[in-house]
């Protein structure tokens, strides 16, 4: 049955044009991964009561009825509330379930409600609302698509205590709200609510009120869903409404096929941190605790060293009058990432695509900062690149006489108050962040292209001490290789 119901998959998918994709957020499951997905849900019997929102063509329901019908859960009864606002979908939806119409114990409901407006009003007990219906289970492949912060839905959402900014954690924090005590959520989402402040308070919605069980990463960001050319880190993740936190097991596998399949159980404190005030979820993918992890040289906040790390304050597109693509009497340099590289600062750079100065008048002059040595961290990273965290050093005189600098929105900036750093620790600094073992840390919480000034100001460093020794080292060398950095880094003690 699974085979028909992948076969009308590719078919609405290859049919589908990207608008409607993009309008609807919808992103149909493959079937490799729908089996996946209920495969993980833990045995019971009973009654179950199965939420599928965002249901598409029934690819996730059908899934976890095929594995109740072959023996694997053992429910006297199953009964689906299938919700797909998409009405082009609801005669493939009737399609895949027309198997099971005679089993008189499965019930389905198919739904062209919106589920955000559904759930939130059943939530909201009003008078007119229909009684909630309490899950015993959900399977979820919800929409990928932001919330405005003044959209209805927003408000619906926030009528019930949830606050998130897409419709993918929407999704999830309904289905947690309607479940019943030990009810079951498998969803596959992407990686973004991991960090990142627009997420904190889904975090802590679902940390509140469930535990997490099991994580499954996938190594490979193009290969979960391929045919739609989706460009995105996925997570399938099992959580428990009300259950106590435990251990949390953690699969890998480089794509769909899942013939790499890799199992590790790892304790809550190395998933969510203790202490970490943005409780930052970590996907660990081996066992052993990563370089940064082991350092007892490692253990510094950026408060202890005195530093801050802010987003370049320049947003380009709200100064345009005052940009100039080359410099000019009255203009003084603008600092993109195109001016940075591991090896220096080149400014200006003809050709660029982008301004390199802007004016200093009294309506920029708040942005600027006095030139010097800064230490700046790319905001975004190519989809193509194999590093996530990549710094530089912002050398004062690559910008001759002039005294102070914009610095464009796409740089994080490592300052001391709006004031550039000691040229060695600005080396230093550049030098720890560029090493893999930054890196491989970063990217088991960060699983996006974007380097947030908050992630970057919650992670551990070297001492003061230690970071102008690693910059005392790398004026030593007029070439650095990551070897070098790597090798470097061990040596510290303290």
């Amino acid at each position: 049955m699974l085979s028909a119901v992948e076969q009308k998959r590719i078919y609405v998918s290859r049919s589908t044009n990207a608008q409607k994709k993009s309008q609807f957020g919808q992103f149909l499951t493959p079937e490799k991964i729908a089996k996946f997905m209920a495969s993980l849900f833990p045995a019971a019997n009973g009654i179950c009561r199965l939420l599928d929102a965002g249901a598409g063509i029934g690819s996730l329901s059908v899934a976890f009825i095929e594995r109740w019908r072959a023996g694997g859960l053992h429910f006297k009864s199953v009964e689906l509330n299938a919700f797909e606002i998409d009405r082009a979908l609801h005669d493939f939806l009737f399609q895949s379930f027309e198997k099971y119409k005679d089993f008189s114990n499965f019930e389905v409901n198919i739904r062209s409600h919106d589920f955000i407006y559904a759930a939130t009003e059943s939530l909201s007990n009003s008078l007119f609302s229909e009684a909630p219906i309490y899950y015993t289970h959900a399977i979820l492949n919800p929409p990928y698509k932001k919330i405005s912060s003044n959209s209805a839905y927003r408000l619906a959402l926030r009528s019930v205590g949830i606050e998130t900014v897409n419709l993918y954690s929407a999704f999830v924090a309904l289905a947690v709200a309607q479940a019943a005590p030990g009810g079951q959520i498998v969803a596959i989402i992407p990686r973004s609510f991991c960090n990142g402040p627009y997420y904190r308070p889904f975090r802590d919605f679902i940390f509140e009120r469930t535990a997490i069980r099991h994580m499954h990463l996938f190594k490979s960001r193009t290969k979960a869903f391929k045919d739609d050319k989706v460009l995105q880190e996925n997570v399938i993740i099992r959580i428990e409404r009300g259950g106590q936190q435990g251990p949390v097991t953690i699969t890998t596998s480089t794509d769909d096929s899942f013939t790499d399949l890799a199992t590790h159980e790892h304790s809550f404190d190395r998933i969510v941190f203790p202490g970490d005030p943005e409780r930052f979820i970590h996907v660990p993918t081996t066992t052993e605790k990563s370089a940064i992890e082991l350092s007892p040289a490692v253990r510094y906040s950026l408060a202890d060293l005195g530093i801050k790390v802010s987003t370049g304050p320049v947003v380009d597109f709200r100064l345009k009058e005052h940009l100039r693509d080359m410099p000019e009497k009255g203009a003084v340099p603008l600092v993109y990432p195109g001016h940075l590289s591991i090896n220096g600062t080149m400014w200006p750079v003809p050709g660029l695509k982008k301004p390199n100065a802007i004016l200093r008048n009294e309506a920029t002059e708040k942005w600027l900062y006095p030139n010097g040595f800064y230490c700046a961290v790319r905001r975004f990273s190519s989809k193509e690149e194999k590093r996530r965290v990549v710094a530089s050093v912002v050398e004062p005189s690559a910008f001759g006489d002039h005294t102070v600098l914009g610095f464009e929105n796409h740089i994080n900036l490592f300052h001391m108050n709006k004031r550039g750093l000691p040229e060695l620790l600005a080396r230093g600094l550049a030098v720890f962040l560029n090493t893999t073992a930054v890196d491989e840390s970063f990217r088991r919480f960060n699983g996006h292209t974007q380097v947030n000034a908050t992630d970057l100001k919650l992670m551990k460093y070297p001492s003061r001490e230690a970071l102008i020794e690693l910059g005392k080292w790398a004026k030593q060398h007029s070439e650095i290789t990551q070897e070098m950095m790597d090798e470097q880094l061990g040596k510290l003690t303290t």
